[in-house]
């Protein structure tokens, strides 16, 4: 038997000892103290069973008022403390159970964090959102009942065992006369239960990854009425889903049908080989319901332990992803004698930098420099390198060849804190959180002054529509900014890189999705933002990098030249012939537009919709 990975399941003992040392140790006196008034609570079992012979033979049968007192009050007295240690020891194993949980969920999130561009790309947010919340939970349940099984069900079967032992012996053996036949089967249904609770937890990730899918993508399934096809898949999987929880119940309940077969056949035992000496008279009454009591008694917890071990299987499926998921480290570390971080604005260079995904290559030899403090942009078709530059430099994803510089330091002998902390990073998918607007621009940077802020608000703009929000700096976002349009989610994202006030400044397509007033709006403040600054663009629309210092042309992942857009345009070449492609509608060539003066990003953008509004005209006239 193997997990998903092709690996065989751990041990368990191994799993618990790896539990135990990592989560549950630190609040051991917690569990201590639970475990003793479990066994308080599970050995009164015991004592209220052995109290029946006196109360049959002494009481009933010698019809002796005071016995009726005492035997009454040590009732009253096993009932009383039964209640106050089982409130006890529930708040206590409660209170050690859930911050162990939040203390494992709180190092997953930690350890998926850190986790490189790869490792997200293999596991999609469902499935990680199913082992921090289902998978936790799963552990979290079962332990708990791990340990009032072995604190208050295993202390029950002892003194149970002991009043039986105690009355006789040979009835006890007699008892257990088909306990032998619960090994094999138990241990087969406990492999069964394993397998089916494994296959749940993977059905159950694909469902919530299907999930975020769907609800972050309706708008999509709206338009191409996915709505059918969406819940065909959702109901498939969910079918899925069923059947191996279904069929893990099945095994559970087995064991625990098992125990009542057995119960069945020792009962049927003694009540033959006992009652014979009750009529004897080698017994009495007392004895033997004494006996009884304590038989029926042990089946119960013998029942719920029989059933715990098959709760553990369905455990032991989930701690094995978790403790995976805990200890995987990330490819993409801190050196360990880190260099200090460059000191004012840097500059950057590639050299040689070669990057493959595969058989893929997506840089091949790129080098080229940005100047300290002024703009670079990165032209190119779709594929040609340009996002993974980003990548490279903030390492989210590191070469197999090559250097990344920022300034004279290679981005690799810095700690990734260090190196992060010098970029800004706005792009088209302005990443808002469902906190109020000031929380999403100050985010984690404490005391933050207020003239400060109201600085920073009006040079990105914010401070233009912040009147017209009920709440001001107060006002929630919504779950990814739905609570905003697009050019304000962009000017919050450019507020906060403001406020970050790093040296270095990376726009990625940061105006492509915006209508032409918010792109003007948004591209006075990306220019203010970018004022003292290095500055690296990608652009795919050339009118927007027209008046950079350096544009840098990419093609298959290499720099096939670089010049300013007027060198460029006047050699010829791949700049060109993108110039050309996107602008020969509008009835000028790439040479006569270049004549021109330039215009502001918004004009620009708004003669292109005029153009393609008239073209569109045109068509419609033709057709009719």
């Amino acid at each position: 038997m193997t997990n998903t990975d092709g690996q065989p399941p751990k041990d368990n003992g191994y799993l618990l000892s790896w539990l135990w040392r990592k989560y549950l140790k630190k609040h051991k006196w917690l569990l201590f103290a639970s475990a003793f008034l479990m066994a308080i609570e599970g050995t009164s079992l015991g004592v209220m069973a052995w109290m029946m012979e006196p109360m049959f033979d002494n009481a009933f049968a010698g019809e002796n008022a005071d016995a009726l007192w005492s035997v009454g009050l040590i009732f009253a007295f096993i009932f009383f403390l039964r209640g106050v240690t089982s409130v006890a020891h529930k708040t206590m194993m409660t209170a050690a159970t859930q911050r162990s949980a939040a203390d494992l969920r709180g190092d997953l999130l930690g350890r998926m964090m850190i986790q490189d561009n790869a490792f997200h790309q293999t596991h999609p947010p469902g499935y990680l959102i199913q082992r921090v919340q289902a998978d936790v939970s799963a552990i979290n349940g079962v332990w708990s009942s791990f340990i009032m099984g072995a604190g208050r069900d295993f202390m029950s079967m002892i003194a149970l065992v002991a009043v039986a032992v105690n009355v006789d012996w040979r009835w006890t053996l007699v008892a257990c006369v088909g306990t032998p036949l619960l090994v094999m089967p138990s241990l087969a249904a406990q492999r069964f239960v394993r397998r089916r609770a494994r296959e749940a937890r993977d059905h159950g990730a694909k469902i919530a990854t299907l999930l975020d899918e769907i609800f972050h993508g309706i708008v999509p399934v709206k338009l191409n009425l996915l709505e059918r096809y969406q819940s065909g898949k959702f109901k498939a999987w969910t079918k899925q889903l069923v059947r191996a929880e279904v069929r893990s119940t099945f095994g559970t309940s087995s064991i625990a049908g098992m125990i009542d077969i057995t119960a069945g056949i020792g009962f049927f035992c003694v009540l033959l080989y006992g009652g014979g000496e009750i009529v004897a008279g080698e017994k009495t009454v007392g004895q033997f319901m004494a006996f009884f009591t304590a038989l029926g008694m042990m089946f119960e917890p013998l029942r719920r332990l029989a059933g715990l071990s098959g709760r553990w299987q369905v455990a032991a499926a989930a701690i094995e992803r978790l403790k995976e998921l805990v200890e995987t480290e990330p490819t993409i570390q801190s050196p360990t004698t880190p260099v200090a971080a460059p000191t004012g604005v840097p500059a950057i260079e590639l050299k040689d930098v070669h990057l493959s995904y595969g058989d893929v290559k997506v840089l091949n030899g790129t080098s080229f420099v940005a100047e300290a403090g002024k703009t670079t942009a990165i032209v190119g078709a779709s594929g040609a390198g340009k996002s993974t530059l980003f990548n490279v430099l903030t390492r989210l994803v590191d070469p197999q060849n090559g250097h990344s510089l920022i300034g004279t330091v290679d981005n690799r002998a810095m700690t990734l804190a260090d190196l992060r902390s010098l970029f800004s990073v706005v792009s088209q998918e302005a990443v808002l959180f469902d906190d109020t607007l000031r929380e999403n621009i100050v985010l984690d940077q404490q005391n933050v002054d207020d003239a400060r802020l109201e600085e920073v608000l009006k040079a990105a703009h914010v401070a233009d529509f912040l009147p017209k929000l009920a709440d001001g700096l107060n006002t929630q976002v919504g779950p990814r900014g739905s609570n905003l349009s697009g050019g304000q989610r962009q000017r919050v994202v450019i507020a906060r890189a403001l406020l970050r006030n790093t040296p270095i400044l990376l726009l990625d397509e940061a105006t492509s999705a915006l209508d032409t007033r918010s792109e003007t709006i948004v591209q006075a403040a990306l220019d203010k933002l970018s004022t003292g600054r290095t500055t690296l663009v990608i652009a795919h629309r050339l009118s927007t990098v027209r008046e950079a210092d350096k544009i840098v042309v990419m093609d298959k992942g290499v720099v096939v030249d670089e010049g300013t857009h007027d060198e460029l345009l006047a050699r010829g070449g791949v700049y060109a012939e993108l110039h050309e492609l996107q602008f020969k509608t509008s009835g000028e060539t790439a040479e006569a537009r270049a004549l021109k003066p330039v215009k502001s990003i918004g004009q620009d953008h708004a003669a292109e919709q005029k153009t393609f509004v008239g073209r569109l005209f045109d068509r419609l006239a033709f057709r009719r």
